[in-house]
């Protein structure tokens, strides 16, 4: 079918880059606690949509926290929904340490810079700008296609996802499968091997509230309960804690591949698999695994006392803890023993953790969306050591996997470049996310 092997148009390849420069010149950037606009950016969004025939719908929880979510109708009534969503909210960049200022959006020597560059207005304008590419084409995909362009990605997602999911599920009715960022990147263990890891799992989010309680005083008196003293005792408790190892069933996938691709013999479904040995054995690849064999817990905020010399009556820590699927209660049951008899904990922001098949249909299809444009790329399932608005949109039973495709040159740690210093986007990977996106959403 004609439809089948047109891809974007040349339009669609210029757009992006323009798409992507302007919304990161958009500052969204959110600091939390509220502290966020990202209505420009929606506005921005639901104009090109609008001028391309569909037709936006501009909703908010909070005035300025603004989303944005519009559908494309499919040629196949019966066919079940796809849900393609991307966050607008960027965190923060400090000018002085970037070498190009973080809300420039300047287009430098083939490459787009600029906070949200690959965290993740790039993939907002990659869809953008194949969606309006079908409307010049006369195109329409076999399933419908919700778009959600989502607020408050980058802090608790009650403005964003969660709003949209708990107070307006009509506009997702059908959607059973999602798509969106952190996924199908290009990867560079080792010269000449390329590896594409699409997500088919995330973490679960447990930022956790640690309150110890002690007796005030005067600081120059012995203090047996100083709360600060039981507070950095937790604290250290379960910075240097080591979690047990947990496979999920993708992690065991994405080990089976890529012990394979790197012709180590190995059985990744023994129980009794040592998969630190097998992690070392596996090299820089080893990067995609690692952060999700296991739990983790880091401390990243104290909040103690008014006075050097007054000993507080309280000291207050924040944990950022991550959940395996299926390993929740272990980790409160963890928590319980490292915080001890003298600390409270409580979780400040919990959301669950998320799993997807790698042996389905959707799978392949995306394997094979990737692998059309780069034959030579090794496509492997992970999991995500963070989370993404997938995990609200599971509320509604949206199935949801990793796919922003990009393909980046060796010397580009994509890694390194969300919520890092200078990040920034390749224009030639742009095209590469345009042309896989069309691919796999006209065959989706």
């Amino acid at each position: 079918m004609a439809e089948e092997v047109r891809g974007p148009d040349t339009t669609a390849l210029d757009e992006v880059v323009t798409f992507t420069s302007e919304l990161i010149r958009t500052d969204t950037t959110n600091r939390g606690g509220g502290d966020c606009r990202e209505r420009p950016a929606a506005e921005y969004v639901a104009e090109r949509l609008a001028d391309a025939g569909i037709e936006p719908t501009l909703l908010e929880r909070t005035p300025g926290r603004t989303n944005v979510v519009a559908r494309i109708p499919g040629t196949d009534p019966s066919a079940e929904a796809l849900l393609v969503h991307g966050h607008l909210d960027v965190v923060p960049a400090d000018p002085a340490e970037w070498t190009v200022h973080p809300f420039s959006g300047e287009v430098r020597d083939g490459i787009v810079w600029g906070r949200g560059a690959v965290d993740m207005k790039n993939m907002d304008a990659m869809v953008l700008a194949v969606v309006r590419s079908w409307a010049r084409q006369g195109i329409r995909p076999r399933r419908d296609i919700v778009l959600a362009y989502t607020a408050d990605e980058e802090a608790s997602a009650e403005d964003g996802s969660g709003f949209l999911a708990d107070r307006h599920a009509a506009l997702f009715e059908g959607c059973t499968e999602g798509i969106s960022e952190s996924g199908a990147f290009s990867f560079h263990p080792q010269p000449g091997t390329t590896l594409y890891p699409i997500a088919a799992g995330e973490r679960g989010t447990a930022w956790l509230k640690l309150t110890a309680h002690g007796r005030a005083g005067h600081g120059s008196k012995v203090n047996e309960e100083n709360a600060v003293t039981r507070l950095a005792t937790a604290v250290a408790r379960i910075g240097t804690h080591t979690w047990p190892v947990r496979l999920t069933t993708t992690v065991r996938a994405a080990l089976k591949e890529l012990a394979a691709l790197y012709g180590i013999d190995v059985d990744t479904s023994a129980r009794d698999l040592d998969v630190d040995l097998l992690l070392d054995k596996l090299g820089p690849a080893a990067a995609l695994v690692a952060p999700t064999v296991r739990n983790s817990a880091n401390p990243t905020m104290l909040e103690a006392g008014y006075k050097v010399n007054v000993i507080p009556g309280q000291a207050v820590a924040y944990i950022d803890g991550r959940m395996l699927p299926g390993a929740e209660e272990e980790f409160a049951a963890t928590m319980d023993q490292l915080t001890g008899p003298d600390v409270e904990w409580e979780f400040h922001h919990r959301e669950v953790p998320l799993e997807a098949p790698v042996d389905s249909p959707t799978f392949a299809k995306l394997r094979a969306a990737v692998e059309r444009f780069d034959p030579a790329g090794h496509v492997v399932p992970f999991t995500m050591s963070g989370g993404t608005d997938a995990k609200q949109f599971s509320r509604l039973g949206i199935t949801g996997y990793g796919f922003s495709p990009l393909r980046l040159p060796p010397d580009l740690d994509y890694g390194a470049l969300f919520h890092g210093v200078d990040e920034r986007v390749p224009v030639d990977a742009l095209h590469f996310g345009v042309r896989v996106l069309d691919h796999y959403l006209k065959s989706a």
